[in-house]
């Protein structure tokens, strides 16, 4: 055969190297998984025919007409999916009404910074829209490293990671650090994320009570079984209730016990301590003492996403083998200029901090003073006022809008039935004269509510049973 003539193409001879290649792959899958699947061969029973179910039967699919049917009976709008028609901040639009608004969490007000348009501007004439691929292949940008080094810088840490979502954060770190020979003791409070993760790994699960150091260290001291490792997981300030762990304590115990602590910064970052560094900076405690460091990019930065920060080799580890990164596209480019420009601006002006938490302090004070009940709240970032019935919570949501207040209400099973509530999100924007009128308008409305014993036992429970039967 010459050199300009070529070799027929033989289907033979590309099947056999595509089934070559084929079991070559299927030798790489861990025996783990290979046992797994013959397990489960074997133990399979007789194949039966069944019927396949439908959505609309589900009990979960019930339970949200029910909520549903419950807001018609007593004609309470739905407060949820409004859309705002401008950037929310201390302000915001919605139906063409400009209303004070108290339900984003744009905290230090960088949302619409010149600064951060500018630099999320420039990103995307520099790099379009998407990084278009997982960072570990053709998604790394030179902003990803810059944000991580900031991040890191800013807690004092040796490296920082960033992921596309903060829930993915949780979910992706957690699963990649612990397995099912693993223990996680976390806060009954902790974020729905965290469980997901938890979940996830595998690992085996147990709670102590919210924010009570004793109840950990009974818990600790309690634990039955030889644990691979244990990790401890709170939050800065709670999400739902405003309250901030007790992190010397439980620093103290993990110099006993000799567990990893994480803990998630979403609503803390930028609002404790005096240069809104975080948890660490509040109680004056070195940051290095923390094993794990989550936030969110979304909150106090202006952004989407999220992060961990800690020691060089966790970092490596995530990188390599945190599905959530590994697999994911990496951050928009964009996103994480906005981030890191965010980052810079709080370590400039550290008074934007300190704006904030005289306002939250403000409303909390003037909340207390009008008879609301704030719970667990330190008047930082997030003050709720507890109602109770989550129909009365919606219902007070909607009459403060009509008054020109934006403040969503929290219902079960987001928290327990009884415990339902407006959470107020505080901002350096917010005035001060925004605040007095905002509490003063729900103590009058809810008290209204209150004296109609307005909620779940205004409802007719046997028309709505018939009406739900009808669905």
């Amino acid at each position: 055969m010459s050199q300009n003539e070529q070799r027929p193409f033989s289907p033979k001879m590309s099947t056999s190297l595509k089934e070559n290649l084929i079991d070559r792959m299927r030798n790489t899958h861990q025996s783990s998984e290979r046992n797994r699947m013959a397990r489960s061969e074997r133990e399979a029973p007789v194949t039966v025919r069944r019927k396949q179910p439908r959505f609309e039967d589900m009990p979960e699919y019930k339970q949200v007409l029910t909520q549903q049917l419950a807001s018609q009976q007593l004609h309470i709008d739905n407060p949820f999916y409004r859309a705002h028609e401008t950037a929310a901040g201390a302000t915001t639009v919605i139906d063409g009404r400009k209303l004070i608004n108290f339900a984003s969490y744009d905290y230090l007000g960088l949302n619409r910074h010149p600064a951060v348009l500018a630099q999320a501007k420039k990103a995307i004439d520099d790099f379009g829209i998407s990084a278009s691929a997982s960072r570990l292949v053709a998604g790394e940008r030179p902003v990803h490293a810059a944000l991580e080094e900031r991040l890191a810088a800013f807690y004092g840490v040796e490296s920082a990671i960033a992921f596309v979502s903060g829930y993915l954060t949780n979910v992706a770190a957690i699963s990649c650090l612990l397995g099912p020979q693993d223990l996680v003791v976390h806060d009954e409070f902790i974020h729905n994320s965290a469980l997901a993760g938890i979940k996830l790994s595998g690992a085996t699960r147990r709670l102590f009570k919210h924010n009570d150091v004793a109840d950990l260290d009974h818990v600790l001291r309690t634990v039955a079984g030889d644990y691979r490792r244990i990790l401890v997981i709170v939050e800065g300030i709670y999400s739902m209730d405003g309250d901030v762990a007790n992190l010397p304590a439980i620093l103290k115990l993990k110099a006993e016990y000799g567990f990893w602590l994480m803990v998630d910064e979403a609503h803390a970052l930028g609002i404790l301590g005096p240069k809104g560094r975080g948890t660490f900076e509040h109680f004056g405690l070195d940051a290095k003492e923390v094993d794990i460091w989550m936030g969110t990019l979304s909150k106090t930065t202006s952004s989407c996403g999220g992060y961990i920060a800690g020691s060089a080799a966790l970092i490596a580890i995530l990188k390599a083998q945190a599905g959530g990164f590994v697999y994911s596209v990496g951050l928009a480019p964009t996103l994480a200029s906005a981030a890191l420009a965010s980052v810079e601006i709080l370590a400039r002006e550290p008074e934007r901090a300190a704006a904030l938490r005289r306002n939250g302090a403000l409303f909390l004070k003037l909340a207390q003073e009008a008879g609301l009940d704030t719970g667990l709240s330190g008047g930082f970032s997030v003050v709720p006022i507890l109602v109770g019935d989550s129909l009365r919570a919606v219902q007070l949501s909607n009459d403060l809008l009509a008054a020109g207040i934006n403040a969503l209400p929290i219902i079960h099973p987001a928290v327990p039935e009884g415990q339902a509530r407006l959470r107020f999100f505080i901002t350096s924007d917010h005035t001060e004269a925004q605040i007095r009128e905002t509490v003063a308008i729900t103590a009058e409305r809810l008290k209204a509510l209150t004296d109609r014993n307005f909620g779940l036992a205004s409802i007719n429970v046997e028309q709505m049973m018939k009406l739900l039967a009808t669905q």
